[in-house]
């Protein structure tokens, strides 16, 4: 009678240890002094405070996310080093809009069996996004599931830890009549609305992924791939310079559901929106609902429509908190 093996069952462990070996070297490009060595252990281990940093009633924030249908194009392309980009934005953006500085990344990613090479272009990504929002990639997980996953896919999540003084939370608290809303531009569709991007452009209007869109001068996959914009260096810098409830009253990731929808998760209920649509709308949207003919509103409501980030600020510091963001932006409303 045959012996039944691992390996039988779609799991090499000799290519998973393959690509483990390849992980701990890639991870230690984000670490800094206050990740603690503990190699082969069975979790990370991250020191609070440190010699440079101190904090004094420290309140840890924690966000979770990942990357959805927008892997189903780049497995398409067969091109997975920017995916993890997407991944660790879409959690950091979230904990920066609470005022937090994020310290560590967390990855989950699962495959229907074991590809040192995709995985190590995944981690890159991923790694990446780390170095860009200044937090260590501490840990992950990788498993291998056959029967769940068909071959040429893959998903992932992320879990983000950042850590804040509990006085300087942005909860939207603060936040008044008269404020200004500061619109910080996207980098293009982000990671939100790819079933209906997929829609449109696979099945509509029967694109492939490498016809190349005379009006962008980039094949499909390169427009759809960009990565998701991470506003945490930005928003920090705002932070340490007008203050977190002073001159910045709150923070709006825009994702699904738009402008609006998100603005509202952060306002108190005595306060409106007033929002005046001035700012350019890139290229990428407009082709969209060319070809899906989509209704306005629909876009509005799945898509950030080229405002990855809103800052609710105060009306007098407004002018000065815009000059000071690297990024484009535009007044794009007040608070009434």
């Amino acid at each position: 009678m045959k012996r039944a093996t691992y390996k039988d069952s779609g799991v090499d462990l000799e290519i998973y240890a393959e690509s483990m070996s390849r992980l701990p070297k890639l991870a230690a490009q984000t670490f800094s002094n206050r990740v603690l060595q503990l190699d082969g252990g069975f979790a990370g281990l991250f020191q609070l405070n440190s010699e440079q940093i101190r904090y004094k009633n420290p309140v840890l924030i924690s966000c979770t996310d990942g990357v959805g249908t927008k892997l189903k194009i780049a497995c398409l392309a067969g091109n997975h080093r920017t995916v993890g980009i997407d991944l660790v934005a879409m959690s950091v953006n979230d904990a920066v809009c609470c005022g937090a500085e994020p310290l560590f990344f967390l990855d989950y990613v699962a495959m229907p069996k074991d590809d040192p090479d995709l995985l190590e272009q995944i981690v890159c990504g991923i790694v990446a996004g780390c170095r860009q929002s200044g937090c260590a990639l501490l840990g992950g997980e990788t498993a291998i599931m056959s029967d769940l996953y068909q071959v040429g896919e893959y998903d992932l999540a992320g879990f983000c830890v950042g850590v804040a003084e509990r006085d300087n939370i942005i909860d939207g608290h603060s936040i008044q009549a008269g404020d200004v809303l500061i619109g910080v531009e996207s980098a293009g569709l982000h990671s939100n609305g790819f079933s209906l991007v997929r829609k449109i452009v696979f099945e509509m209007a029967q694109f492939g992924i490498n016809d190349i869109v005379p009006e962008f001068g980039q094949s499909v996959g390169e427009i759809l791939l960009t990565p998701t914009r991470i506003y945490v260096e930005c928003v920090r810098k705002l932070l340490a310079t007008f203050g977190a409830n002073d001159g910045i009253h709150g923070i709006a990731h825009i994702t699904g559901g738009g402008l609006e929808e998100n603005l509202n998760r952060i306002l108190p209920q005595n306060r409106k929106l007033k929002i005046n649509p001035c700012w350019e709308i890139p290229s990428v949207f407009t082709w969209l609902q060319k070809l899906g003919n989509v209704d306005p509103d629909e876009m509005n409501r799945v898509f950030n429509m080229g405002i990855g980030l809103v800052l609710v600020v105060r009306s007098d510091l407004a002018e000065t908190i815009q000059n000071s963001i690297e990024f484009r932006t535009w007044n794009i409303g007040v608070i009434q």
